[in-house]
């Protein structure tokens, strides 16, 4: 497999650095062609995880994203969602026939607020066989250090998502497949919502106990919202057998995917949603935030996201409900969350 990656920060960098202490000459779609020169000179990206270092032979680096999808089989997307239609507009649908797609994106599309597999089908008539997600629980700041972390692996074609898998395994790095592509996305959707709403409480001066509490409840009403989508395996300690070769159980919401992921980016402080949501609690503006952050908080714009589709999906989601609120309508953090506490079971 010829890998390409589209995208510099900091999940991109992590994926890269995985492929590449692989042994693979990764193909790598970089907008700045300052960054560039500096990765080819000093080895490591300055803008994202500098202490990841790279062996610049395996690196096929290039500012023309044409030039990197024609070079690659498998094109791993790891670009913030609200960037990703103006990063590959220029494309064709001609340009992606034939290639797997591994979108690395953890939220949906602003405005359109659909997830990114909808829009390359509308856009480039890829097929939803084609597409893949790798999501965690997984912080790009730990794959740096090499720290043992869990990449799953998610696609309706278990065969090729396996073998993608693969090719991601390290002595860091262990790899889960997974079959639910829609329900893995939407969860890596909801759980930056309740991170961020961690990182308010935290900021409001709640404590470790209340927090226990709210990332219960969240775990709850991100069950709840699966399963109106349709999602299955939900119920924790239900296990429809084992995978053959690996012997592991079939994954259930209790899965690392699903619970694991909102656990780690509700408490990690490596969690860019649970520091954003930190400084609104401390009564900092969205617009100032914003401004001073030099990643993206995928929370942000998913509260409003999922707060536009729950019209049509209608699952109870008052922890979401709240975010969105404080985030987009101006609700007071203070005010917000004792109604929170009210809810809370």
């Amino acid at each position: 497999m010829n890998f390409g990656i589209i995208g510099s920060g900091s999940w991109a960098t992590a994926l890269a650095k995985i492929l590449t202490d692989k042994k693979h000459s990764i193909n790598w779609w970089i907008r700045n062609a300052d960054t560039i020169k500096h990765i080819q000179h000093k080895g490591n990206n300055p803008g994202y995880l500098s202490l990841a270092k790279f062996d610049i032979s395996l690196l096929s680096m290039s500012t023309n994203i044409k030039e990197v999808v024609a070079k690659s089989d498998v094109l791993v997307i790891a670009i913030p969602s609200a960037y990703a239609e103006e990063s590959l507009e220029k494309l064709k649908p001609e340009d992606w026939a034939g290639k797997k797609i591994v979108s690395a994106i953890k939220g949906l599309l602003p405005e359109k607020n659909i997830l990114l597999n909808y829009w390359l089908e509308k856009q480039f008539n890829i097929p939803l066989e084609d597409y893949f997600a790798v999501l965690g629980p997984c912080h790009a700041e730990e794959v740096a250090e090499e720290k043992l972390s869990y990449l799953t692996f998610s696609g309706t074609d278990i065969t090729t998502a396996s073998e993608i898998a693969f090719h991601f395994s390290t002595d860091y790095i262990s790899t889960i497949v997974n079959h639910d592509i829609l329900g893995v996305q939407y969860a890596a959707v909801l759980k930056n919502i309740y991170a961020l709403g961690a990182g308010i409480a935290h900021g409001l001066g709640y404590g470790d106990n209340f927090l226990s509490v709210y990332i219960a409840n969240a775990a709850d009403e991100m069950a709840g919202f699966l399963k109106k989508f349709g999602v299955e395996h939900i119920t924790v300690g239900e296990h429809d057998g084992e995978d053959p070769i690996t012997h592991r159980k079939t994954p259930n919401y209790a899965a690392s995917v699903y619970l694991g992921d909102l656990l780690v980016t509700c408490y990690s402080l490596h969690s860019r949603n649970r520091s954003f949501g930190k400084m609104i609690g401390e009564g900092r503006s969205v617009a100032t935030i914003k401004s001073e952050m030099n990643m993206v908080a995928e929370g942000y714009n998913a509260a409003k996201c999922i707060h536009n589709i729950n019209k049509s999906v209608d699952a109870a989601i008052p922890i979401a409900d709240a975010v969105y609120k404080i985030l987009w309508e101006g609700s007071k953090p203070s005010e917000a969350f004792k109604r929170i506490e009210q809810v809370l079971v």
